[in-house]
């Protein structure tokens, strides 16, 4: 009889001339590198909470070792957690990596704020994992979500990328929150569903470094958790950190659902935010003059259009082996609330809030870990810089990302990706002119069938490469080669 523990044992390498391409390297967890030669052996075991789906209380945990060769670190712990569920409610405390919502998470490019691009973060985390219909409504409306704390593990990473002569961080504190909500059953009687959702993000307190200051402390306090919660603090005016929330960011996010017996399709839309006017696109601008500069004095407000912004389409065929799953998806994040940024003062009355520099700080690093950005990958990762800095230098561009997947036999299954981006870098230091990027990558994954070992294993191959400045021209393959046993001790396979 199974236990529901699942063990997994794997091996990877890759070798580019270059870097790693970029589809080699991003959406894994943060377990890749650009090393032109790297690899890692994998280990670990987990309980699902899906092995008590049918109970009221439900236990998981999990644990992912991994000894990698050229990486960022030497040893990393991936995952380490344990969970409880409790009717639709989990509680979950450590390190576990958490599934992309409301794009696909084989075929997408990423989501903009919480995506599956770098290494998990441990924390506690409560969360609402599946929709929960509200009664009466014969499932017209269901809600979901989740909100965490948890503390950065990349301090001394970033203390040593930089050699302690730019701007980094340590013992940063991590929070974020989703809900969504769905409009619709979806079902086979009425087969459209709405997805509505807020995600939102926030790196506080720890220690900011710049090697032309002294250190800055930022605040531990439970008002400090409270404003990284509702995103509050006071940065503007009192202009010490001890009071501020730290760096905010989110999106907002919707997909329109359609599931047919046959096949299912989804378009859908992320649009990213760094601050009040690429949030709500909206600021006041009725502030007085003299002593009266910072009150509100007129009904005055600036509108910003919505310019930045995801969208996509996905298409699922149910019946069809060749093609399974198809995604085209756009992004632009040129804008960022335009190019002047401007806090009105005692001299100017006019509040104009631009320039707002996606996934940058001037505090923090930046919306990162361990080097890998922790939203889409298309914002190019610091860990592409030779200067020694954690600056995403390039957050202004535009792409076009195709994904499509199928089985050519039962047992193998392929998937191919795409991407053409065109960068400005960013408003701050842009390039000297435009610089593009083509990205591509396939991959066949093979699973054993039959009796023995091999009833046990997979075997994935991958090739890809860049092409163009933004990357540079990077050509390579990957090999992963992983061991799966359900409900056994490997001593005892038999």
């Amino acid at each position: 009889m199974s236990n529901g523990v699942v063990q997994r044992y794997e091996v990877q390498v890759s070798g580019s001339d270059g870097c790693t391409p970029l589809w080699l390297n991003a959406n894994k967890y943060g377990l890749s590198s650009l090393s032109p030669f790297n690899g890692y052996v994998r280990g670990g075991f987990e309980r699902s909470l899906e092995v008590d789906e049918d109970k009221k209380w439900g236990i998981g945990y999990g644990l992912d070792l991994v000894a990698p060769l050229h990486y960022t670190s030497d040893f990393v712990i991936q995952q380490c957690y344990a969970e409880m569920r409790y009717k639709h409610a989990v509680l979950t405390i450590g390190q576990k990596e958490q599934p992309m919502l409301l794009k696909n998470m084989e075929l997408s490019s990423g989501s903009q704020t919480l995506g599956i691009n770098a290494r998990p973060i441990p924390g506690i985390r409560l969360s609402f994992p599946e929709y929960w219909s509200v009664p009466g409504l014969h499932k017209w409306l269901a809600i979901k979500g989740h909100f965490s704390y948890g503390w950065m593990t990349d301090g001394s990473f970033q203390e040593r990328w930089t050699d302690g002569k730019k701007q980094y961080a340590k013992d940063v504190l991590y929070h974020d929150k989703a809900g969504y909500l769905r409009i619709g059953p979806g079902n086979m009687s009425f087969p459209f569903s709405l997805e509505l959702g807020l995600e939102m993000a926030c790196l506080f307190g720890g220690d900011i470094y710049n090697y032309k200051k002294d250190a800055l402390k930022g605040s531990n306090s439970i008002k400090a958790y409270i404003d990284a919660f509702i995103a509050g603090g006071d940065e503007d005016k009192s202009q010490h950190y001890q009071t501020m929330a730290g760096d905010q960011l989110g999106s907002w996010v919707v997909r329109l659902n359609y599931d047919h017996e046959k096949i299912s399709a989804a378009i859908y839309a992320d649009h990213f935010f760094e601050d009040h006017s690429s949030m709500f696109f909206l600021d006041y601008d009725g502030y007085g003059y003299g002593r009266d500069w910072d009150t509100w004095k007129r009904n005055r407000y600036l509108l910003y259009p919505l310019k930045d912004i995801m969208v996509g389409a996905e298409l699922r065929m149910k019946e069809f082996r060749w093609i399974d799953g198809a995604v085209i998806e756009f992004m632009n994040s040129r804008y960022q609330s335009g190019p002047i940024y401007h806090d009105h003062t005692r001299s100017i009355s006019d509040h104009i809030g631009g320039r707002d520099g996606y996934y940058n700080h001037y505090l923090y690093a930046g919306w990162l870990h361990w080097g890998q950005v922790m939203g889409n990958p298309l914002y190019r990762s610091p860990i592409y810089n030779t200067d020694g800095s954690l600056t995403i230098k390039d957050n202004r561009f535009y792409a076009w990302h195709f994904g499509i997947s199928g089985n050519l036999l039962i047992n193998l299954r392929y998937r191919l990706l795409y991407s053409w981006q065109k960068g400005w870098g960013t408003y701050s230091d842009p390039f000297l002119y435009p610089q593009e990027n083509l990205s591509m990558m396939g991959e066949v994954t093979y699973q054993f069938k039959g009796n023995g070992l091999l009833k046990h294993c997979t075997i994935k191959l991958a090739g890809g490469f860049d092409k163009g400045e933004l990357l540079g021209n990077n050509l390579g393959c990957q090999m992963t080669f992983q061991y799966q046993i359900i409900g056994k001790s490997l001593f005892f396979l038999t």
